[in-house]
């Protein structure tokens, strides 16, 4: 009898972060475990190539999941394995790779590519191998010939009954890791530029199935975010879900959905408002453009008006992470500059401006009449088209580096409040971004350096506006977890400063204070972001723990004589 050694087979991805993990290859794990010689193991792009090809050289198979983050440097990857050892085969699956791979199929270091859904050509791969003519939706080469056995396939979700990916995990360092869960596959609309669009039958996994894992995660981890596009489709469910997880959340737990704003049911929106605890949901909700010619033109429906509504109607209790995409057809520079200046109005916590790919296998890609010119290399960006220049492009994404660096990271809240209802927010952080990237580099800089840029950019385009620098050094000062050095506008006077602390009664033993003399009522800014004329003393507490708060001693906002 001859004796046939196991198969070592490698299901391996290399994630943008180590924060983030893969779903597939845990899936695809936890349904052919039983498979000898079968493994599983994560990388990020960052980790050393050389390193990866020596963990991966000794086994037979390697298969990577591809997504357009990781696909170059998985490519890296597969050639570095080959000269370690040119026996490995280099078995590539994902969105990536499942549609226009004839060129990535091609490649020397590449043997085998499965499109579309994993779990039945895997298994038939592990199953048959090395016969592999016959196994569903999976490109091979014998010879100079490429084999591709199509087949219009759908894997049954019910299949995920008793299936927990991540029990194959360490739990501890589940914590600080986001953890991904899908309720559902699919998607019901049909936008141009995503792949999910090109799905319109939405599948729900078990109930059970969904629960069971929700509970695991919820007990060993901490931001779990749900993979479905549309996860409020059906109100049952979305309700359903929601009291599950109010059942039995942890604390620091926090669920983040995309969700369909202007179909979001009111009996959900009833619900959140008098059952969810504000911080526990995030919602990301995509905008893209409030250009209905431009939503049309990529088959998208969406009623603006009603999804501000919404979103003002759940900002008390749910986070928002709103998401704009520039460069779509039809969409000129002063409609992207109204997209922008009315969502940023609504002063999400995150607005994040991407810029439109070109992803394989999307309607999309044969939109050639609007003229798009985009980067034949992943993640296939908009380079110019009808609409906007090369140039154009080159301001907003300085547009995109200083809404990053200055509001999505928290660093100058109040003064872009004020420029919003004061200026163009759209030029301001445009014109800021320029000039940011002429004194520093986007990823080299200091807390001080931001500070010190925006505020020379102040003095040369707003010198003028006074409320601007001392909103800037609120913000600044706020920033800090022990008292900073003076910067913008300084600290009161030494003298006076000791009189007040001792008015106050402030602790001064126990905390660190900043004293900043203001023309105006910063209490009333806050609350209605009006400038109301009326000089008085701001008191900045630093603990050396957390960062600093504005206190507000009843005397506190006396000027200063």
């Amino acid at each position: 009898m001859v004796y046939l050694p196991t198969m070592r087979v490698l299901l391996t991805t290399l994630n943008a972060k180590y924060i983030h993990v893969n779903l597939a290859i845990r899936l695809l794990y936890e349904l052919n475990k039983e498979r000898e010689g079968l493994e599983w193991k994560e990388f990020t792009i960052k980790e050393d190539k050389d390193g990866i090809a020596e963990h991966c050289k000794n086994y037979d198979v390697i298969a990577f999941s591809c997504y357009i983050w990781n696909i170059t440097q998985t490519l890296e990857v597969a050639k570095k394995i080959k000269l370690l050892n040119p026996s490995v085969k280099i078995l590539l699956g994902g969105p990536e790779v499942s549609y226009e791979w004839q060129e990535v199929i091609a490649l020397p270091q590449i043997d085998f590519i499965i499109t579309g859904e994993g779990e039945i050509p895997f298994a038939e791969f592990l199953q048959f191998y090395p016969n592999v003519d016959h196994i569903s939706n999976l490109a091979s080469k014998k010879h100079a010939e490429v084999i591709y056995a199509q087949k219009s396939l759908t894997f049954d979700v019910q299949n995920y009954k008793n299936i927990l990916p991540y029990r194959n995990d360490d739990p501890a360092s589940l914590y600080n890791r986001v953890l991904y869960i899908e309720t559902s596959r699919g998607c019901p609309y049909k936008c141009e530029f995503c792949l999910a669009s090109l799905d319109n039958k939405v599948r729900y996994l078990p109930n059970e199935n969904i629960k069971a894992n929700l509970l695991y995660l919820m007990q060993h981890g901490r931001v779990i975010k749900f993979l479905d596009r549309t996860f409020n489709i059906k109100r049952d469910f979305t309700i359903d879900i929601f009291t599950f997880i109010l059942e039995y959340h942890q604390p620091k737990n926090v669920f983040q959905f995309e969700i369909t704003a202007d179909i979001l049911h009111p009996d959900i929106i009833k619900f959140i408002n008098e059952k969810v605890p504000k911080g526990l949901f995030r919602f990301e909700i995509g905008i893209q453009t409030v250009n209905q010619k431009a939503n049309l033109e990529v088959s998208r429906k969406q009623n603006f008006e009603k999804t501000k509504s919404i979103i003002k109607s759940l900002e008390h209790k749910v986070e928002m992470h709103l998401d704009l995409i520039v460069g779509l057809p039809l969409d000129y520079w002063e409609d992207i500059k109204y997209s922008f200046e009315e969502v940023f109005k609504l002063f999400a916590p995150e607005l994040q401006l991407g810029f439109l790919k070109f992803l394989k296998g999307t309607p999309m890609r044969d939109k050639a009449h609007h003229g798009f010119v985009f980067d034949p290399n992943p993640p296939y960006q908009l380079i110019e088209s009808k609409y906007l220049s090369k140039e154009q492009l080159q301001k907003i994404v300085a547009l995109e580096h200083s809404l990053e660096v200055y509001w999505n990271k928290k660093r100058a809240v109040n003064t872009l409040k004020y420029v919003t209802a004061n200026y163009s927010i759209f030029d301001f952080l445009m014109e800021l971004g320029i000039y940011f990237s002429t004194v520093r580099d986007f990823h080299k800089y200091s807390l001080k350096d931001m500070y010190e840029i925006m505020e020379n950019f102040i003095d040369k385009n707003y010198s003028g506006d006074k409320i601007l620098k001392q909103l800037l050094a609120v913000d600044y000062y706020l920033q800090h977890k022990v008292k900073p050095q003076n910067l913008i506008i300084n600290d009161v006077e030494r003298t006076k400063k000791i009189k007040l602390i001792e008015a106050l009664k402030l602790n001064h033993h126990k905390f660190r204070f900043i004293i900043l003399q203001l023309s105006f009522d910063f209490k009333v800014f806050e609350k209605e972001s009006k400038i109301v004329n009326s000089p008085q003393n701001l008191i900045i507490q630093y603990n050396g723990i957390s960062k600093a708060e504005i206190i507000e001693p009843e005397t506190a906002f006396v000027l200063v004589n």
